[in-house]
């Protein structure tokens, strides 16, 4: 097995160094994915600005945490399924929808199950929504608008979900507590 470096500031490639401190600015720590993603700055660069973009949304906190967290379990993520259930703590989102994403259970209210079937739908076709899928999340009350934001946040996921496969990325120890597994 290939281990990956987890780097600092200080040994980081020198393209790198601002993305960390960026990092280190908005978490208050570098989280092991951007240490891990710092070696291939492009990587890293990409990630912060497709992330920020996602954010950046029409979807809600509950609805991000939807989308993120079911990619995450789909690609079976050991790190950013914990990672994003501590983030949903932060953005107040209620622990019972970041329970039953983690779980694969019901979503707490129609809406959202719609963009959980959806978004699973999204990944597990490769992007292929039958009229059908479709059709059910417009008349759930999404547009154009967020099916497309949907591929924007699994862009994001993609590049964390297969680093962490990669690297086996170490849970960083303020997302410990939220360990999961299949």
């Amino acid at each position: 097995m290939t281990d990956f470096t987890l780097h600092t500031l200080e040994s980081a490639p020198a393209d790198s160094k601002p993305l960390l401190e960026n990092s280190l600015k908005s978490f208050g720590m570098i989280p092991n994915l951007h240490a891990v993603m710092a070696e291939a700055p492009g990587l890293l660069e990409g990630y912060q600005l497709l992330h920020g973009f996602f954010q950046n949304t029409s979807f809600d906190n509950e609805e991000l945490t939807v989308v993120w967290q079911t990619i995450n379990v789909e690609h079976e993520c050991h790190y950013c399924v914990p990672a994003h259930t501590g983030i949903a703590h932060m953005m107040k989102v209620d622990p019972a929808l970041t329970d039953a994403l983690r779980n694969r259970t019901a979503m707490p209210t129609e809406k959202l199950q719609v963009l959980h079937d959806t978004t699973l739908a999204m990944v597990r076709s490769r992007g292929r929504l039958s009229e059908a899928e479709m059709a059910a999340f417009f008349a759930a009350g999404y547009a154009q608008r967020q099916l497309l934001e949907i591929i924007l946040g699994l862009s994001q996921k993609v590049m964390s979900n297969y680093v962490n496969h990669i690297a086996s990325t170490p849970v960083d120890p303020a997302f410990e507590q939220f360990a999961w597994e299949k």
